[in-house]
């Protein structure tokens, strides 16, 4: 068997975005390209009775937002060729070419079919041009300058987006390919949702668009014809909610969202909207998080398993519990129960008939398939693995599921991966992830298996303040990073290394990204016990960190509950103020674009591990933002790996 690479990145693909037409079932399928440096997306078909497949949409297309217009006429997507912004394309169902027919200068950001099929309501934006004078073009060629005025003026991924930008919701005419403007803006909002009579629309907005220090978003429904907003969310004026689906006779909407009592921790619920009598109110089970947050690293264009109506007054929705994605049935009266269990990721879904899914979905050892699932009898029967042969061929590592004692005597639950080979002595890593309100799970990991394959243990452990585990559990975090949690972490590492005497206790390493990068930093001075550390996309100076994130001034004051003034508490909580206690080498990891987690905190840890003396390096990744790991250029994904087994082989 083959040990799976860095280079195993080009042959694994990932299915996503599933959809049903009679008895075809339509889906993405991407992957990453070596000579083109990206990700390629096509569209394909495959039919339920004879698994034949079809090619819908190229990879020279690229599509994303697949969709299927409700008088089932068309196949619709947005796509961006080479070079300019993406729009609405469709395609005839019954056969023929795709067409574009949204033409925006800043391109289409979402869209939604309206009842009938004939129009539909996208997004977009624009900019007034700024008249050149092109008599003088030394000055034309200057850069111009970026005045700021908002506290949340950039965003990870985006840049600086405190940019005079217009932003609307236009209507368009699939025949005559007449477009109307319906609702503009002065700042970025997002369509949700247009009403089967068009006289309403949803959209997500600020809670407070005047008040630039009130944290939160919710919906509003806009009266089309009076030019008329109003927050549905009223009643829970901190709570930060999203449309997610409606019944059929369109007088239940389902939200998900939270009331903000636990800050940024606060587990999100299912809601129901019934508009005609204005009532807002919350109908999932208790203690419950609904959504995703089971992390890897692998897969692409997923949207997560939907809120999803079975009838006019019973619906699935997806829970995050204990490392798995889990459904639950719920009804308009509130009353819920759990109808699928089993230990996988399920990354996306849309509904067949009854209880019957079309699904895609993960575990620690199948990288990404599709599914047919059936709810009733739970069975999940896989009509399509896109990786198949790379299967047959590629060993896998065995991934053991466990729990333990933390701090305070909490049940805490890992995974061990063991190494694909040479099992005896071999050196592990305490591999920490990010958030932390995620979790690591039931779910494909190309790094951790390729570490595998290199040699390596690797420790995975969920600590207090990650998700899946109930309120309290991820709430404990608040205000007390680095105690508590850091005990947890330290716990389990003794209990795998007791639990697995063929680790070499000489030989462990530790890694992580984002809270993974702090706890790393925090890690290192607080103790000597490893023999070298990675720290990737890091804080080290919260004090910093508050002013220079593109979340900083609330993290600082919802997570770590202070406020800049209380200087010494914040650098108390800050790896930067240890750094005289670190003698293990350290490996510093940044993008260059980071605005989550800027680079000047990686520098800092960087310069400090130079005066002390330690042994460190760092490397910063140019058209790199915090998500590197997972979906950035894929020769610096390869090459960051490249530099973390090199730190560690150094050392091993």
């Amino acid at each position: 068997m083959k040990p799976i690479t860095s280079e195993s990145l080009f042959d694994l693909k990932n299915v996503s975005q599933p959809l049903v037409h009679g008895d075809r079932l339509f889906y993405l399928e991407t992957r990453t390209d070596k000579e083109k440096n990206s990700y390629l997306t096509s569209a394909w078909s495959l039919q339920q009775k004879t698994r034949e497949r079809v090619q819908w949409v190229s990879e020279e297309l690229n599509p994303s937002q697949l969709e299927i217009s409700p008088n089932e006429k068309w196949l619709s997507f947005l796509s961006a060729g080479e070079g300019k912004k993406p729009q609405v394309f469709i395609m005839p169902l019954e056969g023929g070419g795709a067409t574009p027919i949204t033409d925006e200068k800043e391109g289409v950001s979402t869209y939604e079919w309206t009842s009938n099929g004939a129009s539909v309501y996208y997004q977009t934006s624009f900019k007034e041009e700024e008249e050149e004078d092109k008599t003088d073009e030394a000055e034309s060629k200057k850069f111009k300058p970026k005045p700021i005025t908002k506290l949340q003026y950039k965003m990870d991924g985006q840049g600086i987006t405190d940019i005079e930008k217009t932003y609307q919701v236009k209507k368009l005419d699939v025949a005559s390919k007449k477009d109307s403007v319906i609702l503009e803006k002065d700042r970025p909002f997002r369509l949700q949702y247009v009403s089967k009579d068009e006289s309403f629309l949803l959209f997500v907005d600020k809670l407070d668009p005047d008040n630039e220090w009130v944290y939160g978003a919710s919906v509003y429904e806009y009266d089309i014809a009076k030019e008329e907003s109003q927050l549905i969310t009223k009643d829970i004026p901190k709570g930060s909610f999203s449309f997610e689906a409606v019944n059929e006779t369109e007088n239940v909407f389902l939200f998900t969202g939270n009331d903000f009592s636990h800050a940024f921790v606060t587990l999100n619920k299912v809601f129901g909207w019934n508009r005609k009598e204005r009532t807002f109110k919350e109908l999932s089970a208790e203690d419950k998080y609904v959504g995703d947050v089971v992390i890897g690293d692998f897969q692409q264009k997923t949207n997560g398993f939907p809120l999803v109506w079975l009838t006019d007054d019973t619906f699935v929705y997806p829970v995050t519990e204990e490392g798995k994605l889990q459904l639950y049935k719920g009804d308009t009266e509130g009353n819920n129960e759990r109808v699928f269990g089993k230990k996988i990721h399920l990354t996306d879904g849309a509904l067949i008939e009854n209880n019957k899914f079309v699904v895609t979905y993960s575990d620690l050892n199948t990288p990404s398939v599709l599914a047919v699932l059936d709810i009733n009898s739970g069975r999940l029967e896989i009509v399509y693995d896109p990786n198949k042969t790379f299967s047959q061929e590629h060993a896998y590592a065995e991934i053991e599921e466990f729990w333990y004692k933390g701090a305070d005597d909490w049940d805490i639950q890992g995974w061990y991966v063991s190494p694909t080979d040479n099992k005896k002595d071999h050196p592990a890593i305490l591999y920490i992830h990010g958030g932390p309100q995620v979790c690591y799970g039931e779910t494909f990991f190309h790094e951790m298996q390729q570490l595998a394959s290199e040699g390596y243990g690797v420790i995975m452990l969920n600590p207090r303040g990650g998700n899946g585990y109930g309120q309290e559990f991820v709430a404990s975090i608040l205000g007390d990073y680095g105690n508590k949690d850091y005990e947890d972490l330290m716990l389990g590492t003794d209990h795998i290394l007791n639990d697995h005497p063929e680790i070499d206790q000489e030989r462990v390493f530790v890694a992580g990204g984002s809270y993974g990068g702090f706890m790393t930093n925090w890690i290192v001075g607080h103790t000597d016990r490893f023999k070298a550390g990675v720290t990737q996309r890091c804080i080290s100076n919260w004090l910093s960190f508050y002013g220079t994130s593109d979340v900083g001034a609330f993290f600082v004051e919802f997570q770590l509950k202070k406020e800049v003034k209380q200087a010494q508490d914040l650098w108390k909580m800050s790896p930067l103020a240890y750094a005289t206690n670190i003698k293990t080498p350290l490996l510093v990891i940044h993008g260059e674009e980071d605005l989550r987690c800027p680079q000047e905190q990686g520098e800092q840890m960087y310069t400090a591990m130079k005066k002390q003396g330690v042994d460190t390096k760092m490397v910063l990744y140019p058209k790199s933002s915090h998500g590197l790991s997972r979906a950035g250029l894929p020769h610096l994904r390869l090459d960051r790996m490249e530099e973390i087994k090199s730190w560690f082989k150094k050392y091993n």
